[in-house]
């Protein structure tokens, strides 16, 4: 067997699989092959995403103590390569599993890279194919490296649950994990998990709880979330394989409900643990049999003393607290969360949160430490684990440039407005402008129009007599659909019963209304919407902790049902956050339509205080999830508010109960103007940065530092063995054609002088301020220059009519469309004869035929314009 002509398939399969196997590895627990590190950034171009294949991280090989306990990475090549060939790569990839084990192979041996130094005192060692260290040897050596004791070794030895499904954590998910049961193992009390929205942490917390309750490090658990959605998704979802040992602290069963595309319901039913009872034998009484509990914190301290279920446990019964979402209060002395969570000292608290808060008045990190593990919203971007997302800016004239009433002008009410100038922080606030909600009604239906009328959309509202409002000018904006479809579009807020009923069918990918969901706090965080592709704040935002918990409603991928990316319709431009120091997930693009302009994108921002009441601390549900408190409060702190119109942030409108220091509302119906203001394109650039010129601009300046002169370009293009390629690298450093092309075509009107331009030309176009030439007439030179040439002259017939033919292919489809031999197996060259026979008419030689290809893309790209 000559191992040169092996492929690196053929390779694992005939030397390294059996030397691992022969080392007493095990393929059912132990041994996973092509493990997804990470799957790859997703890259979006106008309406259309793919993945950077370049950025794919995939192990050949992830070895296990355990199912979920990584301990080695192998790294394999064909035999062509040296031994060490794949040491790099095993490098990176053992860096990102967390262990200090790397192999590389082609078969003759191994390469042994130990970052412990415990195996031998050397970095590198030779191996023999026999010599493949056994498990028993790596996990020692592991334990040995990680200076764990007997407590953390016999708890993090434990197993993960794989379910049915085979799932397998992603690589950040182990790190959480693995880092939360050290450190409970090592005695730690207190435990902060930091995950951005998407990222799985119910997934996570489920598989913390199943190591340590089946490892015997803890034997009672309490979840605790602050909405009923949380909780009851939870119980049906991540923590199903605990039914029957788990049960919610509530007395009010209401189950799951979904209806499927095909209007059939059905109900996930919910075991509880706590029964009603009466007064008169003690009220509530709790079933203290289950192993896992799950409440709401309001329902489990109830609204007064008598009424706290938490107290009919011992204050050792939990010896394991999870909290979900903790930044919402729990760090807070006087919180309700607090009081759970001091009455239950004794129990390990681990606290899980996208955005940890920390303010004057609560710390997250103050109580729990700082974090274990921190994986962003940027992290899970790069990685392809959450979904990128543009940014439409929409600027309207009222708010960006304010409106100042006629003197004595009155509003619809009758009330005198205060004569000031009124911005976009009045907006819905103090201020009601009732063309303001059509012209942003009209928007959003416009972009859904143009992109997908059935994408599932959010819409974050002032409060809720906004939502309300919007609510009713999205139903006349889509007519059309709410004549038949009256669920369509749905106000869901707190206070709106039959809305909230409906909340489980929105965040269900199968369900096919409601389609656009108006709120304004209740679905800014703990709703899982995967198909959710659209997002559009018309909200003062002003706590960097409501803005990331906002953007994490669309950040979800479900590829399965055409989730790739979403989009941020941006009215008041909140997304100017993006700019603050504590965002970590730049969006891909900012487009920011003005007048006319379609709002599909062409393929002074407000301090960050988190003394606000907006983000939610002052804002909470009640016991059952009812939410009452939803959107009618307004940021205290400094509003910038000279004439004192705010008031004490409490709600309300003019003339309305409460007195003077309430925040008026003025109502103008239609008397008022409202218009589209202004226009501005933002792009990343390779570093990941916002960059503000036009994509024109951000083109040159990308090509001027890659390729120093327009000489240097075009050695480099006629250099390249396929000219896709390079293509491809520059759209992966953020050159994206397609979009560059809409650009320039609006520049120049119709655009007709774009129809049918290579690539080549709009780069030389665009970097160089060279003419564009079309394909057509780089095709019409081509076969001037090989006739002139004489390259013509050297084949026989059959060979010049597959040049004439790959020309005209060329000038048809692109270059892409004739650097593939596959093009000989399409019409018209099909008819001419194989692709065998073809390639024979050059000569005799597969090497003939790729000369007289190059030949032909030198002809097409030769220098000069006519």
């Amino acid at each position: 067997m000559d191992k040169k002509q092996l492929s690196e398939a053929d390779i694992c399969a005939k030397f390294i699989s059996p030397a691992v196997l022969n080392a007493g590895w095990s393929e059912l627990d132990q041994i996973y092959r092509e493990y997804t590190i990470a799957p790859g950034r997703i890259v979006v171009r106008g309406q259309k995403a793919q993945r950077n294949l370049q950025s794919v991280l995939r192990a050949d090989y992830l070895l296990c103590h355990r199912y979920g306990q990584p301990l080695a990475v192998i790294e394999a090549k064909d035999n062509c390569h040296a031994v060490g060939a794949g040491m790099q790569q095993a490098v990176e990839y053992a860096e990102r599993m967390g262990v200090p084990f790397a192999f590389a192979s082609n078969g003759d041996g191994f390469v042994f890279r130990d970052a412990s130094l415990l195996f031998n005192g050397q970095l590198l060692t030779d191996l023999r194919m026999d010599e493949f260290p056994s498990p028993a040897r790596l996990w020692a050596l592991f334990q040995q490296w990680k200076g764990w004791s007997a407590e953390q070794t016999r708890v993090n030895g434990f197993a993960y649950h794989q379910g049915d499904n085979g799932r397998v954590p992603r690589y950040y998910q182990l790190h959480a994990i693995n880092r939360t049961l050290e450190a409970v193992a090592a005695g730690q009390n207190r435990v902060l998990l930091v995950m951005a929205t998407g990222t799985g942490k119910t997934y996570t917390a489920f598989q913390i709880i199943w190591r340590l309750l089946k490892s015997g490090a803890k034997k009672r658990v309490l979840f605790l979330a602050d909405r009923n959605i949380l909780v009851d998704q939870t119980m049906v979802g991540d923590f199903k394989p605990f039914k029957g040992g788990m049960a919610k602290l509530s007395p009010n069963a209401k189950g799951i409900e979904r209806v499927d595309a095909n209007g059939v319901t059905t109900v996930d039913e919910l075991e509880l643990a706590v029964t009603k009872g009466k007064k008169s034998t003690g009220g509530k009484q709790v079933n203290k049999a289950y192993e896992v509990y799950l409440g709401l914190y309001q329902a489990v301290t109830g609204k007064s003393g008598a009424d706290d279920v938490y107290k009919q446990f011992s204050p050792d019964f939990f010896d394991l607290i999870i909290i979900d979402e903790c930044h919402r209060g729990s760090a807070n002395e006087d919180s309700a969360w607090r009081e759970i969570l001091d009455y239950f000292s004794s129990a390990t608290q681990v606290g899980l949160t996208a955005t940890p808060k920390e303010t004057e008045d609560a710390s997250n990190i103050h109580y729990f430490g700082e974090p274990v593990y921190t994986y962003t919203l940027k992290e899970g971007i790069e990685d392809g684990f959450l979904a990128p997302y543009k940014v439409v800016r929409v600027d309207l004239d009222r708010d960006t440039f304010g409106w100042r009433p006629p003197k004595g002008m009155l509003d619809d009410n009758g009330h005198p407005i205060e004569d000031r100038i009124y911005n976009a922080a009045d907006m819905n606030r103090n201020l009601v402008l009732g063309l303001r909600d059509r012209v942003v009604a009209g928007k959003i239906t416009e972009y859904l129009k143009g992109t997908d009328r059935n994408a599932k959309t959010i819409v974050f509202c002032e409060d809720v007599d906004h939502a309300q409002r919007m609510t009713a000018a999205l139903a006349q904006a889509n007519k059309d659909i709410c004549a038949t479809r009256h669920k369509y579009v749905m106000q869901i807020t707190g206070d709106n019963e039959v809305g909230k009923r409906e909340l489980d069918n929105f965040i269900d990918p199968d369900s096919p209304d409601p389609v656009i969901a108006v709120t304004s706090k209740l679905m800014s965080t703990g709703v899982d919407a995967q198909t959710c592709k659209l997002v559009v704040l018309d909200q003062n935002i002003k706590s960097m902790t409501l803005f990331k918990q906002i953007i994490g409603r669309g950040t979800r991928l479900n590829e399965e049902h055409g989730k790739q990316f979403f989009t941020i319709l941006d009215f008041k431009r909140a997304t100017e956050l993006f700019a603050d120091k504590d965002f970590d997930g730049e969006p891909v693009q900012i487009y920011q339509p003005t007048g006319d302009d379609d709002v599909v994108p062409p393929p002074p921002p407000p301090a960050d205080d988190e003394s606000t009441v907006i983000d939610g601390d002052s804002w909470l549900p009640d016991a059952d999830g009812d939410g009452q408190g939803d959107g009618s409060s307004v940021p205290a702190g400094n509003t910038k508010d000279p004439a004192g119109v705010y008031g004490d942030g409490t709600g309300g409108s003019a003339g309305a109960a409460g007195g003077t220091d309430k925040p008026r509302k003025y109502q103008i119906g239609g008397r008022v103007t409202v218009a589209i203001a202004r226009e501005r394109v933002q792009y990343l650039d390779a570093n990941g940065k916002l960059v503000t010129e036009s994509l024109r601009d951000f083109t040159r300046i990308n090509l001027a530092k890659k390729y120093e002169s327009l000489d240097a370009f075009m050695q480099a293009w006629s250099s390249a063995d396929r000219k896709q390629a390079l293509i491809e690298e520059l759209q992966h450093h953020g050159v994206l054609l397609d979009v560059l092309t809409e650009e320039l075509s609006q520049e120049k009107g119709d655009g007709s002088s774009l129809q049918g331009a290579d690539p080549f030309d709009v780069l030389l176009h665009v970097a160089y301020d060279q003419p564009i030439l079309t394909r057509s007439e780089r095709a019409r030179r081509a076969r001037k220059k090989l006739h002139d040439d004489g390259i013509y002259a050297k084949y026989g017939e059959t060979a010049r009519k597959v040049l004439d033919a790959l020309i005209d292919k060329y000038a048809d489809e692109g270059i892409a469309a004739i650097e593939n031999t596959d093009v000989l197996k399409v019409q018209p060259l099909s008819q001419m004869g194989s692709p065998v026979e073809l390639i024979k008419s050059f000569g005799g030689s597969k090497l003939n035929y790729q000369a007289a290809i190059a030949h032909l893309g030198q002809a097409i790209y030769q220098p000069g314009h006519p």
